[in-house]
């Protein structure tokens, strides 16, 4: 194989020098794009047997372990802003009059504070549980999002 060689180019026919498309002062201010950055990183995926998971573990008949109370709540919380931002993005409240009402409690039950009290905290995971379970389920229902892997049926296609 033999190589072509490209004449030179002239000195005075110059391209001319790249410009950003973008002002810099039309550019985001930095903490606008290293708050977009910290929300990618904070990003969970979608894994609705873990969800299932942990609400199984807030509304058995045996109350989940003191020491687990804030890391369970923590998981709840995390759920229910998935959720409700599925719910918002799917635009289900259009779909479904109920969804309206269990998008209002998930944000309620996710902004109250845990309490101190070990039983009062463990009817406030309770009722987390409930909200995670509830929109999840009517999310399910209106094909916004997929049911977990555990209960669809195994080789349908």
């Amino acid at each position: 194989m033999t190589s072509v060689a490209l004449p030179r180019r002239d000195a005075s026919t110059d391209a001319p020098r790249w410009a950003h498309p973008v002002e810099p002062a039309r550019l985001p201010a930095r903490a606008k794009v290293e708050a977009a950055l910290a929300a990618v990183r904070a990003w969970r995926p979608y894994d609705g047997d873990t969800w299932l998971d942990d609400v199984a573990d807030v509304l058995d008949a045996v109350p989940p372990a003191e020491d687990l109370v804030d890391e369970l709540a923590q998981r709840l919380r995390g759920y229910l802003m998935q959720l409700v931002g599925y719910a918002l993005t799917s635009e289900v409240e259009k779909q479904d009059e109920r969804a309206t009402w269990l998008i209002a409690r998930a944000r309620e039950v996710r902004e109250e504070e845990l309490p101190g009290d070990y039983r009062k905290s463990v009817v406030h995971l309770r009722r987390m549980g409930w909200a995670v379970n509830e929109l999840h389920d009517l999310l399910t229902e209106l094909e916004a999002v997929k049911g977990p892997e555990s209960l669809q049926e195994v080789g349908t296609p």
